[in-house]
């Protein structure tokens, strides 16, 4: 070519940049510059730009520069797309046309040359497997197009439209071409003249029955005919990958015959073909396919597909001799309007899908990952059950696609609302027209997971209406923990022996219930031939949302909602025992209620998912989420708590659990008819927690690469890291023997510390004993005990845990063996008497202590085991407890009482009301004893510091108390406070079902048993006297009450209450529930019966009498038959 002809600098530069280009990226490698090859490329890019009529008298597309594959994979990092012959107004119109939901393809200028291939670099033929790429010098790169026709493989083309997609950012995949328009070759193609002879052929009818008779005809490899009446899908397997097509006559009803195409340089057949399109396939033979009961006809390495020319073929005639050995395959279906058929069966019932062919546009991606789509805005599209991985890289919103018999299933439930269609392997999907728009920007947790998704259809055998719920729930999943708690390919991996998937692991318990076992595999030759037609989607069942897995800080605040919406005073305090109150014991027994709600009580049910998490700063436990955190409280089993630290960041999956709202609520009411009027409710709060067991719980291990930064409970630049390399470090293991009460506490300031007054710090004390001596990492392991010289065989230690050390609050517990670990080099003389870092902060209290260490916040705790050391097996792992005769007698030699027990009632008071001097929490709990038919009762009261109270003290549930102080009221009641040194442990929770036990029914004479009388009981009496009546005025201004005021015996309201207190209206028979107003003791032994003496008339009587009992009414109820009990008292 002529350079030096041209007459603008602007051309010539442009045509030395397109001859450089050609040479270095189109020309055979190590030849000489092809200069046909140059001109050839130059007119091809001159033609299309001059197409265009709008090219400014310029011969050139100066503002155009050509760009390779290893460009584009390199530098392109946006989607883009370029039109040759397009100008300015053609591409804006092009991209109006994309709608005003999207954003269109920006347009880049820049020419694309290269081969079109099915080979992805310099594979071998063997392995090739269907897909398109455009290959040049440089490399070579994916591509797709709507039709293509088999000549122009392996020629060189210009392509003036097209389109690239980059791959989606810190991804491992590459990006793809979309080829839009016709491709230009450059250099012509060779029409191929039609055959001398007329090519042989066997047309559907025929070829059937030759495969199912034995005859002379049998081993020839004849040519099929006919029209392309079914093509199914691409199906890649370890093995090799295939498709099957099927050929049809003319008549709707008549004969076909399947052939199936397994070579991989003929898998690029499957985008070339088109149905209802005539093809010829030649020297085909039989083969039979495992597991399949008909042979079929396969191609051979020879064969070739054609269009089907009348001209250019002659059927072959063949007779068949003898019986057929095979019974004839039924024929294709005939596809019906879907309108034609009648609805779906009644809920529940097993339904037959509906097979059609539809055509349509994507119009959203709903999970893409999952296969999911949204066509036309009114139909589901779920690719999941094709093994679509070409077309995931280019459906996207603005897609056409053209579905051949594909499955429509509607009201399926689980959460899904919208018809769904979803091909099996039996249809194709094919192209019909690319994307004008930007890919969706994706959230980052649907990138990777496509592999999981398909581990759920293909492995675990998932039915459509079960897999769109599980796809939902690893999207909330996801939501829920990714990326700071997880990331997002750990949690979505594809299960593998000895490294499961996190996400189906949390799915797995619901899926064991929902998914039959030993559903049989997909036999996908079946599934494509066999009629009439089985695969997962031919039958399906609407399906009850199995569960859901809502956030954490959602799940709190329905709590709050339903604990706000259900709290109704005139509930809590039925009549008629509220009209006798007076306010201020209305308003206190208003001041704390509790509402426990369990997943049965949510539609669909929850199910509670988090990273268990220790508070450095509360000294709680908590589940973790993305959305917050969730206060729990955990127990291993029943009566044993949760010891073991080694929790800390596992995930926490639970079905069954307690949320727990407690209200608390300061109300002004005057009375109990104003309980209806919100005004009085002056502060309303609310605690929310979980209760759970572990033993119905799954704990999942979480990778700890992600762990240390996940659930720490500090910020990163601050939390203690151990050295790289080989973890060094030491450690000793204690027996724990007590722990104290976690609250703020005052610490001695060492010399030389800073001025400023101390503030009361977080902190909780144990008190054990070291076990063996000091221990030093050796590999994965400890080493032997250093010897112990000069020490105490029981030495006394004294932990000091304060800062965030408080986080091992929950995990310690008496009666159990732990190891203290202290990473870095070993410090001499560390757990050594007097060794402490802190000698100054020994509270006074315990200052005898051999021992005492505070624990820093870079040291961590673990549960020992059997084998750390043999002395573990022999100790007593049971809690201390007081006698019941200890702890109910006046002996105060020891005032710190221990006892396990059930929470009867949970009461705040607050000051000036019940005697009170400041505010408190009050309990009454019923003793465990094994010896007493009724269990005698006890008041705990719990002042500030310790409020509020541990959670988990809640009527029902069982706690152990240790180390209450015991005292004695003036009325002779034992009672027990809440100390520093004291320390609660939960038990068991309150039980799910709250049935309450009616109160045993009693005559009052047995009261005077001590022990063996109720706490609470129900009597059947008869009032006979009224010795006080208070009265109390409501202000009607203010509604506030008054107190009563003097008044004298005359006064018309005094003898009107005088007359109506000594009437049958008020002295009559009634049915009292009640409770001992004095708790049974052993402080104190009843009084003997005392003389007294009566006068009836002028006879005097001198009779024994009983010391009054002091009951407190709980309610009045009228008895059943009144009538017998009053004359029973009357005779009397």
């Amino acid at each position: 070519m002529c350079l030096n002809s041209l007459h603008f600098p602007q051309e010539q530069a442009w045509l030395e940049a397109a001859q450089a280009f050609i040479e270095e990226t189109l020309c055979p490698p190590g030849k000489e510059p092809d200069v046909q090859l140059t001109q050839l490329v130059i007119d091809c890019v001159k033609t299309i730009w001059l197409s265009q009529g709008r090219n400014q008298g310029l011969t050139l597309p100066l503002s155009y520069s050509f760009v390779s594959v290893k460009d584009l994979r390199t530098h392109q990092r946006l989607p883009c797309c370029s039109h040759l012959s397009w100008s300015s107004t053609a591409y804006q119109a092009w991209a109006k046309e994309a709608g005003p939901h999207g954003v269109p393809l920006p347009r880049e200028r820049l020419i694309l040359l290269g081969t079109l291939t099915d080979l992805s670099g310099d594979l071998e033929q063997e392995c090739r497997n269907g897909s398109l790429y455009i290959r040049d010098n440089t490399g070579t790169l994916g591509c797709e197009l709507i039709d293509l026709d088999l000549s122009w493989l392996g020629h060189l083309f210009l392509f003036p439209s097209w389109s690239y997609l980059p791959p989606a950012m810190k991804s491992s995949g590459e990006g793809h071409l979309e080829l839009w328009g016709a491709a230009v070759p450059v250099f012509p193609l060779t029409v191929s003249p039609g055959p001398l002879t007329p090519i042989p052929v066997l047309y559907p009818e025929m070829a059937s029955h030759l495969l199912r008779h034995r005859s002379k005809h049998r081993n020839v490899q004849p040519n099929l005919a006919g029209e392309l009446v079914r093509l199914s899908a691409l199906v890649k397997s370890r093995k090799k990958a295939y498709f099957i097509l099927f050929l049809g006559g003319s008549s709707p009803v008549g004969s076909h015959v399947s052939i199936i195409v397994q070579v991989p340089a003929q898998l690029v057949w499957h985008r070339a073909l088109r149905p209802h399109k005539a093809y010829v396939l030649t020297e085909l033979r039989a083969s039979k396919l495992p597991g399949h009961r008909y042979r079929i006809w396969m191609t051979s390495p020879s064969s070739q597909l054609l269009p089907l020319k009348p001209e250019y073929v002659q059927e072959l005639e063949l007779e068949l001799e003898g019986a057929p050995l095979e019974t004839s395959p039924q024929p294709l279906p005939i596809l019906s309007n879907p309108q034609d058929k009648k609805g779906p069966g009644p809920d529940g019932l097993v339904r037959d899908s509906r097979l059609l062919s539809y055509t349509g546009m994507v119009t959203g991606t709903l999970n893409q990952p999952a296969g999911l789509y949204e066509l036309d805005g009114q139909l589901g599209l779920c690719l999941a059950y094709q093994q679509f991985h070409g077309l995931r890289r280019v459906v996207r919103p603005g897609v056409r696609l053209e579905l051949q018999d594909v499955h429509l299933l509607q009201s399926m439930g689980g959460g899904t609302r919208r018809p769904m269609l979803a091909p099996c392997l039996r249809g194709a999907v094919l192209l019909q027209g690319f994307s004008r728009l930007m890919p969706e920007t994706q959230s980052s947790h649907r990138a990777p997971g496509a592999s999981l998704y398909e581990q759920l259809v293909w492995e675990h055998q998932l039915g459509l209406p079960l897999y769109l719920w599980a796809s939902k729930a690893l999207e909330e999943l996801a939501c829920k923990l990714c990326p700071h708690v997880l990331r997002h390919h750990q949690f979505l991996q594809r299960s593998s022996p000895g490294n499961p998937s996190l996400g189906l692991q949390i799915l797995a318990p619901t899926l064991e219930v929902l998914v039959p076992p030993g559903c049989p595999g997909r036999n996908t030759h079946n599934e494509i031939l066999e009629e009439p037609h089985h695969c997962p989607l031919k039958k399906y069942a609407r399906l009850q949302t199995p569960c859901s897995f809502p956030t954490l800080a959602a799940l709190k605040e329905e709590g709050k909602s339903r604990a706000w919406a259900s709290f109704d005073p005139k509930t809590l305090l039925p009549l008629p025992e509220a009209s006798h109150l007076p306010s201020c014991q209305l308003n206190q027994r208003l001041a704390w209620s509790w509402l426990c709600l369990l997943p049965s009580a949510f539609h669909p049910a929850p199910v509670l998912l988090g990273i268990l998490v220790p508070s450095s700063r509360k000294g709680c436990l908590r589940l973790q989420d993305q959305s917050g955190s969730l206060p729990c409280l955990l127990l291993a089993k029943p009566s044993q708590p949760l010891t073991d630290p080694g929790l800390i960041g596992c995930l926490v999956r639970a079905e069954r659990f307690q949320l727990v709202v407690e209200r608390n609520v300061r109300s002004t009411f005057p009375s109990w008819k104003e309980l209806s009027m919100t005004v009085f409710m002056q502060k309303k709060q609310a605690r929310v927690y979980v209760q759970i067991l572990l033993a119905d719980a799954l704990i999942l291990s979480v990778p700890r690469p992600v762990l240390h930064s996940a659930t720490s409970s500090r910020p990163p630049q601050t939390e203690p890291s151990l050295p790289e390399g080989p973890h060094i470090g030491q450690s000793r293991l204690f027996l724990l023997s007590h722990k104290e009460a976690l609250m703020k506490r005052n610490f001695c300031v060492p010399p030389g510390a800073s001025s400023e007054v101390p503030k009361p710090t977080l902190s909780f004390l144990v008190l054990g004993s070291w076990l063996g001596g000091t221990q030093r990492k050796e590999g994965t392991g400890w080493g032997p005990p250093e010897p112990r010289e000069g020490e105490n065989s029981d030495q006394k230690v004294l932990l000091i845990f304060l800062s965030s050390s408080v986080r091992w609050f929950e995990f310690l517990h008496p009666g159990q063996v732990y190891r203290l670990v202290v990473p870095g080099p070993p410090t001499p003389m560390l757990f050594k008497e007097d060794g402490s870092s802190c000698i100054s902060q020994r509270p006074p209290e315990l200052a005898g202590c051999a021992s005492c260490l505070t624990v820093q916040d870079e040291w961590t705790l673990e549960l020992a085991s059997s084998q750390d050391i043999p002395e573990v097996l022999g100790i007593s792992r049971a809690l201390p407890e007081s006698s019941l005769t200890d702890l109910l007698s006046g002996n105060f030699t020891d005032s710190l009482v221990s006892f396990s027990a059930e929470i009867l009632s949970h009461l705040w008071i607050k000051p000036g009301s019940s005697g009170a001097t400041r505010r408190c929490v009050k309990l009454t709990v019923a003793l465990e004893t094994a010896d007493c038919e009724f269990p005698p009762h006890l008041d705990i009261y719990i002042e500030d510091p310790h409020l509020p109270p541990p959670r988990g003290l809640l009527p029902g549930a069982r706690v152990y108390f240790n180390q209450l102080e015991k005292k004695v009221s003036r009325s002779h009641n034992v009672y027990c406070c809440f100390r520093s040194s004291s320390c609660v442990q939960v038990l068991s929770f309150p039980p799910d079902t709250t049935i309450s036990a009616p109160l045993p029914h009693i005559y009052l004479a047995e009261l005077l048993q001590g022990e063996k009388a109720p706490f609470r009981a129900t009597a059947s009496c008869h009032v006979v006297s009224v010795f006080s009546l208070q009265l109390l005025w409501v202000c009607a201004h203010c509604t506030s009450i008054c107190p009563q005021s003097s008044a004298k015996i005359d006064e018309p309201l005094t003898l009107f209450l005088w007359t109506l207190c000594t009437s049958f209206s008020v002295l009559r028979p009634i049915v009292l529930s009640f409770e001992l107003e004095k708790k049974p003791s052993k402080i104190i032994p009843l009084e003997p019966p005392r003389l007294q003496r009566f006068q009836c008339g002028e006879v005097p009587f001198l009779t024994r009498v009983n010391p009054r009992i002091r009951l407190s009414c709980l309610s009045i109820q009228e008895p059943e038959h009144p009538s017998a009990l009053g004359a029973l008292v009357s005779s009397c």
